[in-house]
């Protein structure tokens, strides 16, 4: 017989996934009792998981009224761009030429991998490829407090991503290109290139519609 701890690992993933998936969209309230409906289980580990995934930063528990699947607002999006611009320049930056051009070989292959996700619209296959692209700008620094101040942003990355799926598989190859581009500024042992190659992928060419990637 599952655990509370086991099912509850199994609604935060199911609920999350349902985030992911656009199944529970920003801004809608979820229901404690419909979640333990849907998913076959008590409402104890329901709750148990929501107040995880609030943890997460995923929704905001209202007592008894549900939780709120959580959207950034143009504030947010726009301390996020600028957060991860900060630190994933920097890390580029402390980098040495033989380590910027020894990552470029590293992350170069995987842009087919994030390609074939998006052209399959597997959203939560192309976030986790794609926040991983952009922590190893950061990683690349050595320093780990700056790495650990940047996986603090995942939840929000992984929120404004999922928010805006339908305007990412759009301009999918847009986004790959771009990815190619921060690739090749690592390769020309090019920091300051790369830094305004980020800036214009976090900032300049998203908007409102889609956010930093």
């Amino acid at each position: 017989m599952p655990t509370v701890d086991s099912a509850a690992e199994r609604a935060r993933t199911a609920i999350r996934a349902g985030i992911l998936d656009g199944t529970h969209r920003p801004d809608t309230m979820l229901s404690e009792n419909e979640l333990a409906a849907e998913l076959g289980m008590s409402r104890t580990p329901v709750r148990a998981a929501l107040t995880r995934l609030q943890d997460e930063g995923w929704i905001t528990i209202y007592p008894k009224r549900g939780a709120l699947v959580r959207s950034l607002s143009d504030g947010e999006i726009a301390d996020l761009a600028d957060a991860r611009l900060i630190l994933e320049s920097a890390g580029v930056h402390r980098a040495g030429t033989e380590a910027r051009r020894a990552l470029a070989d590293r992350l170069e292959p995987g842009l087919d991998a994030q390609r074939a996700a998006l052209e399959a619209r597997d959203l939560d296959g192309f976030v986790t490829l794609t926040i991983a692209f952009h922590r190893s700008f950061v990683e690349a620094g050595g320093n780990r407090t700056l790495a650990e101040i940047g996986d603090r942003l995942t939840a929000r990355q992984r929120l404004l991503l999922s928010a805006h799926r339908d305007a990412l598989f759009e301009r999918s190859d847009q986004v790959i290109d771009e990815h190619r581009a921060l690739v090749e500024r690592l390769r020309a042992d090019d920091p300051a290139g790369f830094a305004e190659a980020l800036r214009a992928h976090l900032m300049e060419t998203h908007g409102p519609e889609l956010g930093p990637i």
